[in-house]
């Protein structure tokens, strides 16, 4: 394999960056040539596509976002757009891919591949860190550390105030960032889409702090959670607790996507970039690398699909635990 394109694709994630830079470095130290591709399975579509060099990834590994753009793409949904993209991978004469993203951006790799035979490896980029095959994505411990701090100042001023804070964090299959960051910010309660919190357990959660004298709260929602969202949560919570109870609602958003990535992040991307590369040289295809317990692994796209990634119970019991 002489040349090799990368791509970044779905949602963006801190550290997107630092896994090109990975990519770029590792074919050109390998001695392959490596082209990049604006906008996802968009621009492979439209043949935007530029040679990389080593020098083209200066800088960047401090950066948040991607320098390569990121897209979703309704026409590579289609047997014509697929058709499309690999004329201009042909054109430019593409042997490999390595694909930075989550669940959509394999599912539509693993289609790819199956169809054209053209090898993918993926990174796994998502801040939601639910993809099975790897203990953690790019940009989960960046967007934990924002959730963290939002959580911190929060706190202050539900302190001062005597109020109880529903605070949103993004999650919406997922409640792995709202469940690092509701123990890490001593949250008195973590609702998440994979366990169903009654209503009711939030209620007595609530009573019994005020029984020990605790005069605020913080409860953290995953946007994703069967009962809703925090705004709808917190009204439903208002009604059944008390009517005059200072109760406030605070959605965080895109900032978890956004921001400079951590030390754990740009070497996390740094060792998933250089494992991609080095998959396809070694004739892996169609498989995710990710990091199992230190180790380097590769995961078929199918199972990194397919398989759920559960959160693990002892995290949730310790929420319990510590909010006594």
């Amino acid at each position: 394999m002489k040349r090799i394109g990368v791509f970044t694709s779905g949602g963006d994630a801190p550290g997107m960056n630092a896994c090109i830079r990975a990519v770029v470095r590792g074919a050109v130290y390998h001695g392959v040539e490596v082209y990049g591709i604006r906008r996802g399975f968009s621009g492979m579509i439209a043949g935007d596509v530029y040679k990389m060099e080593s020098h083209s990834v200066s800088n960047i590994v401090q950066r948040g976002g991607t320098i390569l753009k990121s897209a979703r793409s309704k026409e590579f949904l289609t047997p014509e757009g697929r058709k499309k993209a690999f004329e201009q991978i042909q054109a430019h004469g593409i042997e490999g891919l390595v694909a930075i993203g989550g669940n959509g951006t394999f599912t539509g790799a693993m289609i790819f591949g199956n169809e054209y035979g053209i090898p993918t490896v993926g990174a796994p980029g998502t801040i939601d860190n639910d993809l099975y095959g790897t203990d953690y994505t790019i940009g989960f411990d960046t967007a934990v550390n924002t959730a963290l701090d939002a959580i911190d100042r929060i706190r202050d001023t539900a302190s001062s105030h005597d109020r109880i804070f529903f605070i949103e964090v993004m999650g919406r299959d997922s409640g792995y960032i709202a469940v690092q960051s509701g123990i890490a910010g001593g949250a008195e309660l973590v609702m998440v889409p994979e366990v169903l919190t009654p209503l009711s357990e939030v209620v007595e959660t609530l009573k019994q702090g005020w029984s020990r004298s605790k005069s605020s709260s913080i409860i953290v929602v995953a946007e994703g959670d069967e009962a809703g969202s925090a705004v709808e949560v917190a009204a439903k919570i208002k009604v059944q607790v008390d009517e005059n109870a200072d109760i406030r609602v605070t959605t965080l958003g895109h900032t978890q996507r956004g921001g400079s990535p951590s030390a754990y992040d740009r070497i996390l991307a740094s060792r998933l970039g250089l494992g991609a590369v080095e998959g396809l040289l070694n004739g892996q295809k169609n498989v995710m690398a990710g990091i199992i317990n230190n180790d380097l692994v590769y995961t078929p796209f199918e199972d990194t699909i397919r398989l759920p990634k559960p959160i693990s119970e002892d995290l949730l019991r310790m929420v319990k635990i510590l909010s006594v």
